[in-house]
């Protein structure tokens, strides 16, 4: 099942959770990301809150060739990069959801960037449309 929301775009699938973590890190690789930052929401909720939380990770990955297209273009982009995926255990399998690098970008109202976040999107929109196929 595919998702949309006005900030990004994702997919449920069967695969379990640290599965589905492996494949969209495998695929995001595929077209040009790397993954900067990991956050273990799980973990932090239950250290910082005492409560629990469902596996849910954040990725922020990055394509550096077209972040430093976007750095050319806009220093202060730096505040929306890099592009979040989350991954989060539902319903014996996981939802893998990115954020919209058009939506994020859009709000800069930099005509440079247009075909940048258009490039990332494609890219992105790959990785999903691949998960979308896969199954456990």
């Amino acid at each position: 099942m595919v998702t949309h929301t006005s900030y990004g775009f994702g997919v449920k699938t069967t695969l379990p959770y640290e599965a589905a973590i492996q494949k969209v890190t495998e695929l995001l690789k595929e077209e040009g990301f790397g993954i900067l930052t990991q956050i273990d929401v799980r973990k932090t909720m239950k250290e910082k809150l005492g409560v629990e939380f469902r596996d849910y990770v954040i990725l922020g990955a990055c394509n550096p060739q077209l972040a430093h297209r976007a750095f050319e273009a806009e220093l202060e982009i730096g505040l929306l990069l890099p592009c979040n995926v989350i991954v989060y255990a539902d319903q014996g399998g996981a939802v893998v959801s990115i954020m919209d690098p058009e939506a994020a970008l859009g709000i800069v109202g930099n005509d440079l960037l247009r075909p940048i976040a258009a490039d990332a999107r494609a890219r992105l929109q790959r990785v999903i449309d691949k998960l979308s196929t896969t199954s456990a």
